[in-house]
């Protein structure tokens, strides 16, 4: 992570910019709005890397694993403002949060993890992590996803794949509920088993937080951090048209577009995670992978679903039959991946094929 208030220029400028641009879009006539995309997805994409930025800025100071959370949450409220911006738009698609949320478990359990299996597998040999933290995250994703994206194809009050109101009112509490203790058990009652370790060259210690000295305060981290999620929020509505308009022009499945908003918030922590991978620190990878999974639905289900109740909106959360193979079919290979505090590049290459499969399916159904 970058020592605080060593921040680059893309970090102060892109927020700036992403603000100067929506004021463009509102007084912009026909002949500059036909340039707004080509700025737009540059800008956005900056706004989305500076705000990832100051929340890494923020979890310098506060360590492991509070500093993954930060980064976490930072991503949560990105994809919650695209995805609002793109369900409330007239005619869209009532499946695109299942969508999205779906190529975020895809994504980051079986493209991001198997990338870093791979890069620190090829790296180091056999790479390890801590079994109590890892195999938490699977027995939390498990209910969730369970609960959010397969079971609402089974109740019977009203046809699915969607949920009756009060069966999604119930199923928002009760995932809110469980992503609430889990993050109790990861910050306070067993922190511990978040905590990267050093490498066992290296004595196989816990690493001690980092200690910085100087550079720019917390409160200009902070600040520029909401500033930047500020920049995303208000572009998200522009970026939704763009996204509906270039989907629709190549005649892409509907499921395109929420792969294309997974990747757009998933860029800068996959990154991170990447970095850490290649340090031999695959806990922080999986605590910013899975972790990424968990607050997904544990948060962006529920946020959706009072968007949905309070607009009237259809929400589509069942998925398809070959879609519940591949979601079962992660978890049961992560259950194996997870299970035994080490891991090779064999169990890398398993997870890409599931995410090679699912990009194909995508594409050719």
């Amino acid at each position: 992570m970058p020592k605080p208030g060593d921040a680059p220029a893309y970090s102060l400028l892109f927020p700036a910019a992403a603000f100067a641009l929506f004021g463009v879009t509102l007084l912009a006539g026909p002949g500059l709005s036909a340039w707004i995309p080509l700025a737009l997805v540059p800008i956005l994409f900056g706004t989305v890397f500076a705000a990832v930025h100051h929340a890494e800025e923020i979890a310098v100071r506060t360590g492991e694993p509070y500093g993954t959370l930060i980064l976490t949450m930072a991503v949560t409220v990105i994809e919650v403002a695209l995805i609002a911006s793109l369900m409330l738009k007239p005619g869209a698609s009532p499946a695109l949060a299942r969508d999205t949320v779906f190529a975020v478990i895809m994504i980051v359990c079986n493209g991001l993890v198997g990338l870093c299996i791979l890069a620190g597998g090829l790296r180091f040999g056999e790479i390890g992590f801590r079994v109590g933290g890892a195999s938490s995250y699977i027995a939390v994703l498990a209910p969730l996803a369970t609960l959010a994206l397969a079971l609402p194809n089974y109740t019977l009050t009203q046809a699915g794949p969607v949920y009756a109101t009060s069966q999604l009112v119930f199923v928002s509490v009760v995932t809110t509920v469980l992503y609430g203790a889990f993050l109790y058990i990861q910050t306070v009652r067993h922190s511990a088993d978040y905590v990267t370790r050093e490498p066992a060259s290296r004595g196989g210690e816990k690493k001690a937080p980092p200690v910085h000295s100087g550079g720019a305060g917390p409160t200009l981290s902070i600040a520029m951090l909401l500033l930047s999620l500020g920049g995303v929020i208000l572009l998200s509505k522009t970026f939704a048209a763009t996204v509906e308009a270039g989907t629709a022009r190549v005649g892409a499945p509907d499921a395109v577009s929420g792969v294309i908003v997974a990747l757009l918030i998933l860029l800068p922590e996959s990154l991170a995670a990447l970095q850490a991978a290649r340090r031999d620190e695959l806990q922080k990878s999986i605590n910013l992978a899975l972790g990424s999974s968990l607050a997904t639905i544990g948060l962006t289900i529920p946020a959706v679903a009072i968007m949905a109740i309070l607009y009237e909106k259809e929400l589509v959360l069942g998925l398809a039959p070959k879609d519940l193979v591949l979601l079962a079919l992660t978890l049961l290979v992560s259950v194996v991946t997870f299970g035994r505090g080490r891991t090779n590049i064999l169990f890398g290459f398993v997870h890409l094929v599931i995410f090679a499969t699912f990009v194909f399916l995508v594409f050719v159904p």
